[in-house]
Formats: structure tokens, C-alpha cells, sequence
């Protein structure tokens, strides 16, 4: 980074489902309603299973151990028609990630949203921002490979035009986290649904409340390691 910046990340990479947004009892809920549509069983052992997964991934999962007898790709989008009638009726902000964002546009650090759900969903909620919060949004039919592969990560750094390694990436599960280490982004780590282990590339945290652009940066290789929030 330049000098003038190095007191700041070169942008901020956000996850969506549970970590921008709590979403993920949407989801579950969802899953619920459509397996025990066609007489199956689930559980939350299952859901949690899924945190953090390509949708059709998760939608070939729910065909196999829910009985659900419906191609992966209309699965999908049952369950995004779902989600996102959720999402219009309330969303579901996570503890201190609406401050966190304006704090970062007030600092000009672009940010992107990187979720493996369709961008279909994502519009819905990044519609519910200030226009222009996220420069990017990459969702999961925007790559070919999802989490925990780096693409995701490294394409939107790559729409920004900034080096993944001056990036910061805020995620809530192993599968996002695995996927920002691998592209080479430092990464804030919010454990939400599912435990995140602690590792040397990562920095686990209970919540974001307290977390500025400052602090962030403090992530970077060479930052000041972040301080505890007041």
C-alpha cells in the first residue's frame, strides 16, 4: 500500500449470510418448509452442515439426506424465493455491521460483497443500503468455483483493482474463511452459526460491534495488531 494509505485496508471484503446479514434462520427455516413438503426429516445438525457452501452444493446435500425428489437448481431457487421474501420483509443486520460500513465509507475504503448466494438475493439486501456501499458484488452464479475455492475472493479483488494480500475479508464460516485465506486476504472471522478454529492467518472474533477501518487494518502483514474494543 502506499504510505497515504497504509493506515487503512485497500478494501474491505464482506460475506453476506451471517455475517453482513442473519440471514441463516432464514435459510434454515426454509430448508425445514421444503423438506417436510415432501415428507422428509432435517435437522439443525444438517443446516448447520450447509453454512458457507455453493448453493447447489447445499441443494444436492438437501436432495440426498432430505428425500427432497427435485433437481439441485430448483431446489436453489425455492429456496432463494424463500430467503428473499424474508429479507423484503426485515433484514436482519448483524451487531455492528451497518456502523462499520459507513465508517468505512466515510473513509473511502471500497468494499464488496462476496456470497455464495445468488445475485438475485444479494440485490435485495444491498438495496437496503446507502447506494454505492458496496462498489462489487460477487455471488455465487457470478464464478465457477465457490467457497472455499479463492475465486470468489480473488475476483473481487480483482473488480476493484487492488491486491487481494491489502484486503481485508470478514467472514462467519470455515468455508468462507478457507476461501479468503486461500486467495491471500487477511480475514476478521465473526463466529456465528458454526465455531471457527483459530489459526495464524486469521483473527476470531465474537462480534463486530467495536471494529473500525482502523482496527482492520491492523490485520494487514505489517499492521498494528487490533486492540480490544472499548
Amino acid at each position: 500500500m502506499t504510505d497515504t494509505l497504509a493506515t487503512l485496508p485497500s478494501a474491505v471484503l464482506w460475506d453476506m449470510d451471517g455475517t453482513l446479514v442473519d440471514t441463516e434462520p432464514y435459510w434454515i427455516e426454509c430448508e425445514y418448509a421444503l423438506v417436510e413438503k415432501y415428507g422428509g426429516t432435517w435437522s439443525d445438525a444438517h443446516a448447520h452442515a450447509l453454512v458457507g457452501n455453493p448453493l447447489i452444493v447445499s441443494a444436492e446435500y438437501i436432495a440426498q439426506h432430505g428425500g427432497v425428489p427435485l433437481p439441485p437448481e430448483e431446489i436453489v431457487e425455492t429456496l432463494l424465493d424463500g430467503v428473499i421474501e424474508r429479507v423484503r420483509g426485515h433484514v436482519p443486520w448483524r451487531p455492528g455491521a451497518e456502523a462499520l460500513l459507513r465508517q468505512l465509507r466515510a473513509a473511502d475504503v471500497p468494499c464488496a460483497l462476496v456470497t455464495m448466494s445468488y445475485q438475485r438475493l444479494a440485490k435485495a439486501v444491498v438495496e437496503a443500503l446507502p447506494p454505492g456501499t458496496f462498489a462489487t458484488v460477487v455471488a455465487g452464479d457470478d464464478v465457477t468455483h465457490g467457497k472455499p475455492h479463492p475465486e470468489p475472493y480473488l475476483t473481487a479483488a480483482a473488480r476493484l483493482g487492488v491486491p487481494v494480500e491489502e484486503c481485508v475479508a470478514i467472514e462467519d464460516s470455515p468455508t468462507g474463511v478457507a476461501s479468503a485465506e486461500a486467495a491471500g486476504a487477511a480475514v476478521l472471522a465473526v463466529a456465528h452459526i458454526v465455531p471457527i478454529e483459530p489459526g495464524p492467518l486469521r483473527t476470531v472474533e465474537d462480534t463486530l460491534s467495536g471494529w473500525t477501518p482502523q482496527r482492520l487494518a491492523g490485520l494487514l502483514p505489517g499492521g498494528v495488531p487490533p486492540t480490544s474494543a472499548p
